[in-house]
């Protein structure tokens, strides 16, 4: 890609993953219920999306909507499905885990981080929820977590630049900072030239209803974006 920007698509359905790559997409981020904020998709989903698309996918590991403080009975079922998604050949995993005081639970999330390797580990926008942002980043590095994913703790990346700026700055090359929230063809190409972002991530939900049944908005949004990002 030209400008060397890569465009992450959260879908939740066999047919919204195979649109995005007809899209341009260049990750995707699967879910099930992304309504709901996405949750861990069921295995046959898994397996139906990965033979059918070529690009790279992270799986997003949450067992229920809500919040992301976890009993060890939940916590377990995280552990399980990561070792389930391990056989199906995807890049990543999406994931968070924070205490009941709202920082980040280094210790569990450490221990997801490496019963998912050789994959990639995203952690959510659970980051957007802790208290100060630049502590909970030095605590992601420490688990050896390879990007976050975060809106920098505004309702959207759009009105949380400066913020996402100051991380991407913080981070350097240690982690990948994942600008998400709200970005769509109108306003990504200006996300990524006011925080200096190199990987943007989005649904949609913004423009198109995760409910949607029509695949050719979608298809048509998510290429609108990658050609914004390309010009």
């Amino acid at each position: 890609m030209p400008t060397g920007l890569l465009l992450e698509v959260a879908v939740d359905s066999l047919e919204r993953a195979t649109a995005a790559e007809r899209g341009g997409a260049h990750r995707l981020e699967l879910c099930a219920n992304l309504e709901l904020g996405g949750l861990t998709p069921h295995i046959e989903l898994i397996r139906k999306v990965r033979s059918a698309v070529r690009i790279p996918i992270h799986v997003m590991v949450r067992p229920r909507p809500g919040d992301f403080v976890y009993s060890a009975e939940e916590f377990a079922e995280m552990r399980e499905s990561i070792k389930e998604i391990k056989g199906e050949n995807v890049q990543g995993i999406v994931t968070g885990v924070l205490l009941p005081d709202g920082s980040i639970d280094r210790q569990r999330t450490r221990e997801l981080v490496a019963l998912a390797s050789p994959m990639q580990v995203t952690f959510h926008r659970a980051f957007d929820e802790t208290k100060d942002l630049a502590a909970t980043l030095e605590d992601i590095v420490l688990t050896g977590a390879h990007r976050i994913l975060t809106s920098g703790g505004a309702a959207d990346a759009p009105s949380g630049v400066s913020v996402l700026r100051s991380l991407i700055q913080q981070a350097g090359n240690r982690i990948t900072i994942l600008p998400g929230g709200g970005l769509h063809a109108g306003n990504v190409v200006e996300a990524a030239r006011a925080t200096g972002a190199r990987e943007l991530h989005t649904g949609l939900g913004s423009v198109i209803p995760y409910t949607s049944q029509d695949l050719e908005p979608f298809e048509s949004a998510v290429r609108d974006c990658v050609s914004s990002l390309e010009r």
